[in-house]
């Protein structure tokens, strides 16, 4: 079935260039570009398109009003369209906490057909799949203070298209006395550091940016960089991370597999969880996990943006518990805890 895209940019070069893109895949189907959100939302009610594409700086409305908008009364994919500058990353970011389905970056330099947006039809196609909601608000919970952990073990998280809202829907539930967290969230560079900043803002555990060698300390969360490393995990007495260059793997740099193996690996009580996202990155290595003896936690298909990373690890076994995105904080501590002190 054809996908019916409405690209929205105030740019009538970039409305060409990704309308030429998109209309180059067979399985696409540009049925509009408007020039801004008052047009747009005319071409919505009357071409009800599958997929929008949305430029974040735009006369009379910006993308990030617009796409409120649109989450809260008619909720769609949409795929921002971003810059990516310092400034763009910031507003990417709050894009997909408001419920964009992904980012991809505008071009820098010379544009054409042949090197503008290299991501941009795969995004659309994971974009026609999302399982899209009306904006809500997130759980405030605060996180059980009386909470006490295992000593040694060590929780890892994979993720991928929809993962920003489902890490924010989870990190800040849990308690400052959570064991240290490792994460694979594919992201494009530039973009984790500012996103584990926001995470650390919102959360009871220190979350970073991983850095090579940092040890895993409890409280702590590392999120992996964006685009260009594989974040692994030694197996030592004191296990640290470890950034290391490679292939792709699954398509991805970091790869959740490569991180979720690492972790298999480890002499110690581990967690693994595989949150929403397209394809089957992960899958393999939560399996290995698994069989290594790991608590292993899927998002359920319900409350995934895309059930497809979950599905894979689901059908191939290597899921133990699938539970809602709301109850994953409490069931990854569940894996993890040896008793809540009461006074």
């Amino acid at each position: 079935m054809t996908i019916k895209v409405l690209v929205v940019d105030d740019s009538a070069t970039m409305r060409q260039l990704i309308s030429a893109v998109l209309n180059a895949d067979p399985d696409i189907e540009v049925v509009g570009a408007a020039e801004e959100p008052h047009e747009a939302r005319a071409m919505i009610k009357a071409l009800s398109p599958d997929v929008i594409t949305l430029d974040v700086e735009m006369p009379n409305m910006n993308g990030l009003e617009f796409l409120e908008k649109i989450m809260r009364l008619r909720p769609m994919p949409v795929v921002m369209v971003s810059t990516l500058t310092q400034a763009g990353t910031e507003v990417a970011l709050a894009a997909l906490e408001l419920g964009a389905v992904d980012v991809v970056g505008k071009p820098t330099g010379a544009i054409s057909l042949s090197t503008g947006f290299p991501d941009l039809i795969g995004k659309v196609k994971a974009a026609a799949q999302a399982n899209v909601r009306t904006l809500t608000q997130r759980d405030t919970a605060t996180p059980d203070a009386s909470f006490r952990a295992k000593s040694g073990h060590v929780i890892a998280i994979g993720s991928s298209t929809g993962g920003v809202e489902a890490l924010l829907s989870i990190i800040p539930l849990l308690p400052e006395a959570t064991p240290p967290i490792v994460i694979t969230q594919h992201m494009p560079a530039g973009f984790t550091a500012k996103f584990a900043a926001r995470l650390d803002r919102a959360s009871a555990i220190h979350v970073t940016e991983a850095e090579d060698g940092a040890p895993l300390m409890p409280g702590h969360a590392y999120l992996a960089p964006g685009s260009h490393l594989h974040l692994e995990v030694t197996n030592s007495l004191m296990p640290r991370c470890r950034l290391v260059e490679g292939d792709l793997i699954n398509g991805h740099k970091p790869s959740v597999d490569a991180l979720f193996h690492s972790v298999a690996a480890l002499n110690r009580p581990t967690t693994g969880v595989i949150l929403t996202g397209m394809g089957r990155d992960g899958a393999e290595g939560l399996l290995a996990m698994r069989q290594a003896g790991a608590a292993t936690i899927g998002q359920d298909e319900a409350s995934c943006i895309v059930y497809g990373m979950p599905k894979a690890a689901f059908e191939l076994g290597a899921v133990e518990r699938q539970v809602p995105l709301r109850r994953i904080a409490e069931t990854i501590l569940s894996t993890c805890s040896i008793q809540k002190s009461h006074t």
